[in-house]
């Protein structure tokens, strides 16, 4: 695995890389992540297809906008490194605020974009703006007090949606969301102000959808995101048993199973 910053008119965003045929893809991770949500995963795709795990515009060590954030911004920090990678055409790859990051890549660029995997994608059309407008819903959400007990809260947040007897998971979670300038609760509040339902029609790439069955959040959305993709080429649904929150790190070999044979259909695209 390769570690680079690009430099772009947004910044200098940072992403890890690894491989170099293939279909090029680029994955963006959940909030409050970074590229390292993708490193288990890396090693079993870089074989077969170029791999680039960005750490997205506002998160890790790229660089982070000033004000209120969008999925608008995100999708333009995949699209500026693309750009910088001098990547014409490329494959993306998403998970949870990611997946959301992701529509809206092939939304903005079809012809850049020659397919999608959307890894626990969320529905954000009207109810669930509704509804999450002014949080995640008692997840990330914290206020900083000097005794750290913010970080107990954050963990205890999460816990029960991570696999059992995997604290590790959790320590790199809570890294990331204290990472200079990350603000855990915000990318939650930006996929709340993303119009969804105006978007995921425009993306015309080939899609699959991976769904992690042990995903309370995202799970129930699959079929709604399913339907709403109209005009993509074509969709296809991975249901991965036991997936959770963590779903690449927790079981890398089977979305590795079902990623790797879609990048292969791209291939010449």
């Amino acid at each position: 695995m390769r570690l680079g910053y690009a430099d772009t008119p947004l910044g200098q965003l940072h992403y890890a890389e690894a491989g170099s045929g293939g279909t090029p893809v680029i994955c963006l991770h959940q909030t409050p992540r970074s590229h390292d949500e993708f490193a288990e995963l890396m090693p079993l795709v870089g074989p077969h297809h170029r791999i680039i795990a960005m750490d997205m515009y506002g998160f890790g060590q790229s660089a982070k906008p000033q004000g209120p954030q969008s999925i608008e911004q995100y999708a333009s920090g995949a699209l500026h490194l693309a750009d910088a990678l001098g990547l014409e055409r490329f494959a993306v790859m998403g998970h949870h605020t990611g997946a959301v990051v992701a529509i809206e890549v092939g939304a903005a660029a079809p012809d850049r974009v020659s397919g999608a995997v959307l890894s626990s994608p969320s529905w954000t059309g009207p109810e669930f703006r509704a509804t999450q407008a002014e949080g995640p819903g008692g997840v990330d959400d914290a206020e900083v007090d000097e005794g750290g007990g913010h970080l107990v809260t954050w963990w205890n947040q999460r816990r029960p949606h991570y696999p059992a007897g995997r604290p590790d998971l959790l320590d790199r979670y809570v890294r990331d969301a204290l990472a200079p300038g990350v603000d855990p609760l915000e990318g939650h509040v930006a996929c709340a102000r993303y119009v969804m339902e105006e978007r995921i029609g425009l993306v015309a790439a080939p899609v699959l959808i991976l769904g992690a069955d042990a995903d309370p959040f995202a799970f129930p959305d699959v079929e709604v995101v399913q339907e709403r993709l109209t005009g993509a080429r074509s969709v296809d649904v991975s249901v991965i048993e036991g997936g959770m929150i963590p779903l690449t790190e927790q079981l890398p070999e089977a979305v590795a199973a079902a990623v790797v044979p879609f990048l292969d259909g791209l291939v010449g695209r």
